[in-house]
């Protein structure tokens, strides 16, 4: 099929279904960087090294050139997440399934939003399409194992990795810095502390931005009735615009999220900062070299924890952390019914 940006839109407006699945997926993008994004500059905002304002327009800036640059790199968590589910050889239902399961997540994002919980846009994306899938073709041949066993790695290797990274990167730097006047060392970090979080906001494009390309091409394959694709080649006109969205995104903020993240959960110095998003950043990095779709808030938290840790398990607000573990459970059974549902309603009214 060609996918060139020309072809594109000319079928956009000749085709109803390619524009409601296009305006769709572009809003739970769109949720994406308001909701998730804000995860990537919690630390820095925390430990006072940039204001929230100046933190929003980093994170929009690394998170447009992290889609860019880790798609051209490697583009295998995008092949991932489109071949997770079968949605059947009916292009009309399957295309049905994808805009219910989209509005599930658009729906599961916002009340956690509302809420100030940072729970994880990439399980909600799953849960929400699998629910889907699942629903239409009655049963659990909508799954595809193979890629559902990437996925659940990813999760239990970034959880263990990203805390241990934590843990040990924070005893490193202190270790190194042991003997050294600590007043000078503050200007370093919160130097440093915006160079890494740099680096996470960039890894945040780099991972979440992939999974929505395949969802998008999911959708225009979908719309042109096309149903046996398995592999594909990104154009570069889709990279700009799932970037261009999550950026909008990011500029509208989250600083309720924000506060959950780098505040509440336990309090940071800025050498710590620099330990969590570095630590967060190397995790999401091997995970996209590897193909692993994870969650950059399931992974920016734990490393959270394991730099508190450091200091000690009384350090880290456990309750904070029981109420977001509550959360990411709650996800994947919750966003993949209100997917499952939304199919059957969606299926109702434009079958």
């Amino acid at each position: 099929m060609d996918l060139s940006l020309i072809n594109f839109i000319s079928n956009l407006f000749s085709s109803p279904t390619l524009a409601i699945s296009t305006l769709l997926i572009l809003g739970v993008v769109l949720v994406n960087g308001w909701t998730d994004a804000p995860n990537a500059i919690a630390t820095c905002v925390s430990t006072r090294s940039l204001s929230p304002k100046k933190a929003i327009i980093l994170a929009a800036i690394f998170n447009f050139l992290g889609v860019f640059f880790m798609t051209l790199l490697s583009s295998t968590v995008a092949q991932t997440i489109y071949n997770m589910v079968d949605f059947g050889s009916n292009s009309h239902n399957a295309l049905t399934g994808l805009c219910a399961g989209l509005f599930a997540i658009v729906t599961w994002a916002v009340l956690a939003w509302l809420f100030g919980i940072p729970t994880s846009e990439s399980h909600a994306l799953i849960a929400g399409i699998s629910g889907a899938a699942i629903a239409i073709q009655h049963g659990i041949s909508g799954i595809n194992f193979s890629e559902w066993t990437k996925i659940l790695i990813g999760l239990v290797f970034s959880t263990v990795l990203s805390f241990a990274l934590g843990f040990v990167v924070t005893k490193i730097i202190e270790k190194i810095c042991k003997n050294k006047n600590r007043l000078k060392l503050i200007p370093f970090f919160k130097k440093s502390q915006i160079f890494s979080g740099m680096a996470m906001a960039f890894m945040h494009g780099a991972q979440d931005g992939q999974k929505f390309i395949g969802i998008f091409l999911m959708g225009v394959f979908l719309a042109n009735g096309i149903t046996d694709v398995t592999v594909f080649t990104i154009p570069i006109w889709l990279v700009c615009l799932i970037s261009i969205v999550m950026t909008l995104g990011t500029s509208i903020g989250g600083y309720k999220i924000i506060k959950t993240v780098g505040m509440k959960m336990t309090k940071l110095e800025s050498y710590q900062g620099t330990a969590a998003d570095l630590s967060s950043a190397i995790c999401l990095f091997l995970s996209s070299l590897f193909g692993m779709p994870v969650s950059t808030t399931h992974v920016k938290t734990t490393a959270i924890m394991g730099v508190g840790s450091s200091k000690g398990i009384h350090k880290v607000n456990w309750s904070v952390v029981k109420s977001m573990a509550l959360a990411w459970i709650l996800t994947f059974p919750g966003c993949g019914l209100l997917g499952y549902l939304s199919t059957y309603v969606f299926m109702k009214l434009f079958s």
